[in-house]
């Protein structure tokens, strides 16, 4: 009966994304408690938006996620840091992302990157216009990586099982 519970689990796409989303909530939301003077909230989005729902590739989906979370946080920060908070920066900010992205041959993840460079320059911030884009850029970064590594520690957890029971993986 176990078993066949196991067997179940890990061989459907769905159980394994609601596994790894909620653990992704359970530790954003945490954090978002345990430090609420910090803008904790993009560390839950980002958290969840690395997480890939699908099964095939969800790793290199995840790690690609991951880039071009980092892509659009970095170069957020360096248009807030050089050229300032306005509507000129946000165009630059949208141009350079997507040229960073198709020079690091993740086009497919522009929109991720592009939602990253916007989460950091449109949304108001908490704290002075110095700090709050190296607090976002941070909160974001650290979303993306415990999400990549949810997916990375819960593919490591789900492989043995896999190879046991027989499944393709």
């Amino acid at each position: 009966m176990l078993d066949k519970i196991i067997k179940r689990f890990i061989t459907s796409a769905i159980s394994i994304y609601i596994l790894r989303c909620l653990i992704g909530f359970c530790i954003g939301y945490a954090m978002f408690l345990k430090f609420p003077e910090y803008e904790l909230f993009w560390t839950l989005l980002s958290i969840i938006l690395v997480i890939s729902p699908e099964e095939k590739d969800s790793r290199k989906l995840s790690i690609e996620r991951f880039k071009s979370n980092l892509i659009g946080s970095l170069v957020a920060l360096a248009c807030i840091q050089t050229i300032g908070s306005s509507f000129y920066s946000i165009i630059a900010g949208i141009i350079l992302t997507i040229i960073v992205c198709r020079s690091f041959k993740v086009m497919n993840m522009a929109r991720v990157a592009l939602v990253a460079l916007l989460i950091i320059m449109v949304q108001p911030h908490h704290s002075s216009i110095i700090e709050a884009p190296i607090f976002r850029f941070v909160s974001v970064s650290t979303g993306c990586f415990i999400g990549l590594l949810i997916v990375v520690f819960t593919s490591m957890m789900i492989r043995p099982l896999k190879r046991k029971y027989g499944i393709p993986y």
